[in-house]
């Protein structure tokens, strides 16, 4: 394909414990309780974070892909760096002494949302510093994921996050930039994401964030709404794109974004982009048409995977396929359709990588009449 990518970032080891797939439960406290003994069907230990999930995948779907994650020298780091050099895409790891390995223990009960027990380690110090200056040269796409679960990245409003992208931008590269959700009772809660947003979006040019992730950071009031509403439901499920999801894509296009790319859950996602004079530079950076990119606003209903283990990764590998299609040329359409077919097709495995697809056999099912799911809007 030609194009250099880096995707830089956030980056755990996951731990999956198996829970057996007949053990389902409508609340979380009839499968754990204290004293009770579960009998598990082995674990899954996996790369995560948005460097291993999307970059990973990006590497899988043919892009040339750097990794940028920072690790410590420990047992966890070690196997990171081992999944990643199985890849050929080691090249950029940024390993930390005396710190630990970032982690998560992920619960992905069925018929109950994940559950997720994290070890932030040494994402918490990752700063523009630790970039190998000389590695982001001649770079196309610098895809940066997770901020809010990086200390340095929130800290200050956001300065070291504006810093990386404005300087990535100053480069001639063009920019991605994915979220993560936020603990409203933890530091990362406390930031003013309103203001860290306004700052950094003028310097990115695809925005992928899930619709939750990004109304808790632009509108709280709205998001604690919307968790009221739906009780113990999924949130997606009882949105609507005209009254909920529009303002917060406003919004993030007033602050600067130009392709905006917004995770709804199991239901599909939405898309917006801005005017053609505002792509011009993205037609230059990356050879997109911007006639093609331009003007664009929708929601794509997501496909029918042919069943569902874990939605580990799946926002990942989304941003993934859409960005991959990109680069690849394809018209931006088809860019969003085969983001929502990778989406599907990662929620028939437990981990985020074992279920990707080439986007030409995706593409072929799509073109064969893959069904949509079937929810309202």
């Amino acid at each position: 394909m030609g194009k250099k990518v880096i995707v830089a970032g956030h980056a755990c080891l996951d731990i999956t414990p198996l829970f057996p797939q007949n053990q389902q439960a409508a609340k979380l406290g009839n499968i754990l309780s204290p004293g009770k003994l579960i009998q598990m069907e082995g674990v899954d230990i996996h790369a995560g974070g948005a460097v291993s999930n999307t970059g990973m995948a990006m590497k899988m779907l043919g892009a040339d892909v750097c990794l940028m994650a920072k690790t410590g020298s420990d047992e966890f780091g070690k196997i990171i760096s081992d999944i990643y050099a199985a890849q050929g895409a080691d090249s950029g790891i940024i390993v930390q002494e005396g710190q630990n390995t970032s982690y998560s223990v992920v619960l992905a009960l069925p018929g109950i949302d994940r559950i997720f027990l994290h070890d932030p380690g040494c994402n918490h110090t990752f700063s523009f510093e630790d970039l190998p200056k000389e590695k982001l040269l001649g770079t196309d796409l610098f895809h940066f994921g997770y901020p809010p679960l990086m200390k340095k990245m929130y800290e200050d409003t956001g300065s070291e996050l504006v810093r990386m992208m404005k300087y990535m931008k100053a480069q001639g590269t063009a920019t991605s930039l994915d979220l993560a959700f936020v603990d409203g009772e933890s530091d990362a809660g406390a930031a003013d994401w309103k203001e860290i947003l306004s700052r950094v979006l003028p310097y990115v040019d695809f925005f992928v964030p899930s619709i939750e992730e990004l109304c808790f950071m632009l509108d709280r009031d709205r998001y604690e709404a919307w968790k009221t509403k739906a009780g113990d439901e999924d949130i997606s499920f009882s949105l609507d794109v005209q009254r909920d999801i529009r303002p917060l894509a406003d919004k993030c296009m007033e602050l600067g974004a130009k392709v905006l790319l917004l995770k709804c859950g199991a239901p599909g996602l939405y898309y917006r982009t801005t005017e053609v004079k505002r792509l011009e530079g993205l037609e230059t950076a990356l050879g997109i048409s911007a006639e093609d990119w331009s003007d664009r606003e929708g929601f794509e209903a997501s496909y029918q995977p042919k069943r569902v283990l874990s939605g580990t990764g799946a926002g990942d590998t989304t941003i993934a396929a859409f960005l991959t299609a990109m680069l690849e040329g394809y018209p931006f359409e088809m860019c969003i359709h085969l983001a929502a077919a990778e989406g599907a097709s990662c929620v028939e495995a437990y981990d985020a990588l074992s279920g990707i697809r080439p986007l030409k056999e995706l593409a072929s099912r799509i073109e064969k009449g893959w069904k949509k799911q079937n929810f309202r809007r």
